[in-house]
């Protein structure tokens, strides 16, 4: 058992706070029952997984960490003021764990036909990241293109907003010169964001196969993004506000698509005869 803070690996997760340090090492740290399990689930690649038996006393969890270490995975047990140390939660669970990056590459995603994907320029909230990939995962988005300067989505804040949908998702960097051959090779569908858009979101004729690009929460989307896309849509306002959380802006969009392309649930009869 590990009981001094001061432990190299132990300093090594804390540093893992750092974009910097992730970006050195292709590792990023997660803390937490659900997520934990959801990265066990997705057989996502796994560093090693810690634990504190003073602070796990979930069932659950301590099968996560039996079945982990059974099949030869790498388990640090640490004593209860060393996981505080590494936690940032108030009341923590006991069990983390450090996970390797996972990014791919541009050139080698063939998007397929009836494939959705959101393409964010220059998003700077890890917050709202963590809520658009949770909101995709959840209107079935294959993944996030994430354009020029944005947020780290391995950040804390972008993990724990996310919920676990980060392991559901394709993550792909790019710069415009990158995105604007992806799609011009693919003959892929642009849908961009724009407050001075003539086409309401909620009218406009989505095709099969599309990206939607959103803009920054500050700038919008950048000229010469808008001048790639093949089609324009604004989210009508008629309060004082001038402007949508972009997180907020994304889902309205996100599933405005999805809804034209399912099924209803409630079949006629079965409203009539309720």
């Amino acid at each position: 058992m590990i009981t001094s803070s001061s432990n190299s690996t132990i300093k090594q997760i804390r540093k893992l706070r750092e974009r910097k340090e992730r970006q050195q090492t292709g590792l990023f740290f997660v803390e937490g029952l659900r997520i934990v399990g959801e990265a066990l689930a997705s057989e996502w690649p796994i560093e090693y997984l810690v634990y504190c038996p003073f602070l796990l006393n979930s069932l659950f969890g301590l099968q996560l960490v039996e079945n982990f270490q059974s099949t030869g995975g790498k388990v640090l047990q640490v004593s209860k003021d060393v996981f505080e140390t590494i936690s940032s939660k108030e009341g923590p669970q006991g069990i983390a764990a450090v996970l390797h990056q996972r990014w791919f590459e541009f050139d080698k995603i063939l998007p397929q036909q009836d494939e959705i994907w959101v393409a964010l320029d220059s998003i700077a909230d890890p917050g709202n990241l963590g809520t658009i990939l949770r909101t995709n995962d959840s209107a079935g988005v294959k993944g996030v293109v994430l354009l020029d300067q944005c947020t780290d989505p391995y950040d804390p804040t972008s993990i724990r907003a996310s919920m676990g949908a980060i392991f559901n998702q394709i993550l792909i960097k790019a710069d415009f010169h990158q995105f604007a051959y992806w799609k011009k090779i693919h003959s892929i569908t642009v849908i961009g964001t724009s407050d001075k858009a003539k086409q309401d979101y909620h009218f406009f004729k989505y095709p099969q196969r599309l990206v939607l690009l959103m803009g920054s929460e500050r700038h919008g989307l950048q000229e010469k993004y808008l001048a790639i896309c093949d089609e324009s849509v604004a989210i009508p306002m008629c309060g004082k506000s001038d402007s949508l959380n972009l997180a907020v802006a994304t889902a309205l969009c996100v599933y405005e698509i999805f809804n034209q392309r399912r099924e209803n649930p409630f079949k006629q009869e079965d409203i009539s005869n309720s």
